[in-house]
C-alpha cells in the first residue's frame, strides 16, 4: 500500500481469505477442454491436417502473445515503480505459467507442422531477399532463440516477484507446491535487504525484458504471421501485432481481477479505483491500437503498391469482409466508445462487456492474420470444428497453467503491501550497503 493510504493493512489482515483454494471444478473444466482439443487435433491430423495445424498456429499466436504481454506489463510496473497495482498485479503474473508450455508447442509446430502452415517450407521463395531471410536454418535459429529469450526472462522476472512473498509467508499456497516454495526461500535474508536487492535486480531484468518483448515480438510476428503471405510486408505490422496482445492482456486481466475479487470476497483490497485504473488502461491502449491499425491502413492505401494493398483488399472482400468488420468493432468501436465514461469503467457489467469484446476480438484478429493469407479469395471461410476444438484445447491448457500458478503461491504481493520498508524502493539504495544511491544512478 502506498504512503498516502488512510490505513495500511497489516500482514495478517492482507492474508485473510487469500489462500482460499480455487474451485476444483475450474481445473476439471480446463482439463476437459484440453482433452477435447487434443482429441479434435488428433482426429484432424488424419482428416484435415492443414486446418488443425493452422488452427494451432492461430491459437499459439493468440495465447502466447497475450501471456507474454501480461508479463511485460508486470515489468512495466517495476520500471515505473508503480504502487497502485500491488493488490492485483499477482493476478497478471500468473500469465507466465503458460509460457514454458507455449515454447514446447512452438517447437512442435516448427518441427512437425511447418509443411502445413508455412508455404516457404514446400517451395523456395521467388524473391531473393525472402529466400535468404526465410532460409530454414536461419528461420529456426531466429524464432527459437527469440522465444527462448522471452520465456527465460519472463520466468526469471516473475520468480523474483514471487520469491519476495514466499520468503515472508512460506505457508501461503497449496501443499503440492510446498517443496518448490521451500527451495525459493533458500538463502532468503532479512526482509529489508531482500526487498532492495530484488528491486535492484528487477530494474535490470525489466529493461532487458522490455527490449526482448518489443524487438522479439516484432520479429516473431514477421516470421510466424506476416511471412505466411508470400509478398506482403509492412514496417508497422510488428507494432500492430504486439499492441493487440497488450490491450487484450489488460482486458483479460480486468476480467480475471473481477472474478478474483468476487471469489475471495476481498472488496477492501480490490476496490473500484482499481477497476477505474484498469478501465483507463484498456481505453487508452484501445485508442492506441486503433491509431496503429488506421495508420497502417492509411499508409498502405495512400502508397497504393500492389505488394501491400492486396493484403488489406483480400480481407475486405467476399467471405473475409464480415469477420474483418466484426473484428474492428470488437477491438476498437465497442470498447473505445463504450469506455469513454468513468461510469462504464466502474460499473462492472459494462466493463465486462467491453473487456470481453477485446478478448474475443483479438482472437478474430489473429485468425484473420493467418487464414486469408493461406486460403485467398473464398465465399465460405474455413471456420468450424477444427478451429473451435483447437481453441478449446489451448484455452484449457492456459487455464490449467494459470490456476496451478495461482494455487501454488501467495495471491497478492504481501511484502510490498505490508512491509515497513515498502516505500523505500521509490528511492534506490545500494543493496549491499543499504545506503541511498545518488539520483543520477
Amino acid at each position: 500500500m502506498s504512503t498516502h493510504d488512510a490505513h495500511a493493512l497489516s500482514r495478517e489482515e492482507v492474508l485473510v481469505g487469500i489462500d482460499r483454494p480455487t474451485p476444483p471444478i475450474l481445473k476439471t473444466i480446463s482439463l476437459i477442454l484440453a482433452a477435447i482439443g487434443l482429441i479434435v487435433f488428433v482426429i484432424g491430423l488424419f482428416v484435415q491436417p492443414d486446418r488443425v495445424w493452422q488452427a494451432l498456429l492461430v491459437n499459439w499466436l493468440y495465447f502466447t502473445s497475450v501471456s507474454s504481454a501480461g508479463v511485460m506489463f508486470v515489468a512495466v510496473q517495476r520500471i515505473t515503480t508503480a504502487r497502485w497495482s500491488r493488490p492485483i498485479i499477482r493476478f497478471l503474473e500468473g500469465y507466465v505459467a503458460f509460457l514454458p508450455v507455449a515454447f514446447v508447442l512452438l517447437l512442435f509446430i516448427l518441427f512437425f507442422g511447418k509443411h502445413h502452415v508455412f508455404w516457404w517450407s514446400n517451395r523456395a521463395p521467388e524473391i531473393h531477399e525472402k529466400a535468404v531471410y526465410l532460409n530454414p536454418p536461419f528461420f529456426f535459429t531466429r524464432v527459437i532463440g527469440i522465444a527462448l529469450i522471452i520465456t527465460s526472462l519472463s520466468l526469471w522476472y516473475i520468480y523474483t516477484t514471487v520469491r519476495l512473498d514466499v520468503g515472508v509467508v512460506a505457508e501461503s499456497g497449496a501443499n503440492w507446491a510446498r517443496g518448490l516454495r521451500e527451495r525459493m526461500r533458500r538463502n532468503f535474508r532479512d526482509e529489508r535487504r531482500e526487498l532492495h536487492s530484488t528491486h535492484s535486480l528487477q530494474g535490470y531484468l525489466a529493461v532487458f525484458l522490455a527490449f526482448a518483448f518489443g524487438y522479439g515480438w516484432i520479429v516473431l510476428s514477421w516470421d510466424l504471421s506476416m511471412s505466411i503471405d508470400p509478398h506482403f510486408q509492412s514496417t508497422m505490422y510488428g507494432w500492430w501485432f504486439f499492441m493487440g496482445a497488450w490491450v487484450a492482456a489488460l482486458a483479460s486481466w480486468s476480467l480475471i481481477t473481477m472474478a478474483w475479487r468476487r471469489y475471495l470476497a476481498r472488496y477492501d483490497l480490490i476496490q473500484d479505483k482499481h477497476f477505474h485504473d484498469l478501465g483507463k488502461l484498456v481505453f487508452a491502449f484501445t485508442a492506441f491500437w486503433g491509431y496503429i491499425t488506421f495508420g497502417q491502413y492509411l499508409v498502405i492505401w495512400y502508397g497504393n503498391m500492389g505488394e501491400e494493398t492486396h493484403w488489406m483488399h483480400l480481407r475486405l472482400i467476399q467471405g473475409w469482409r464480415i469477420p474483418t468488420l466484426i473484428t474492428v468493432g470488437l477491438m476498437f468501436v465497442f470498447p473505445f466508445f463504450g469506455l469513454l465514461s468513468r461510469a462504464a469503467k466502474v460499473f462492472l457489467p459494462t466493463f465486462v462487456l467491453f473487456a470481453s469484446c477485446t478478448v474475443v476480438g483479438l482472437w478474430m484478429a489473429r485468425y484473420l492474420e493467418v487464414y486469408p493469407s493461406i486460403y485467398g479469395v473464398l465465399s465460405n471461410i474455413p471456420l468450424g470444428l477444427w478451429e473451435i476444438g483447437t481453441t478449446a484445447g489451448l484455452l484449457g491448457i492456459w487455464g490449467f497453467c494459470y490456476l496451478s500458478f495461482m494455487d501454488a503461491f501467495p495471491r497478492v504481493r504481501v511484502l510490498l503491501m505490508t512491509s515497513p520498508y515498502r516505500d523505500e524502493v521509490q528511492v534506490p539504495v545500494n543493496p549491499r550497503t543499504m545506503e541511498p544511491l545518488p539520483a543520477h544512478e
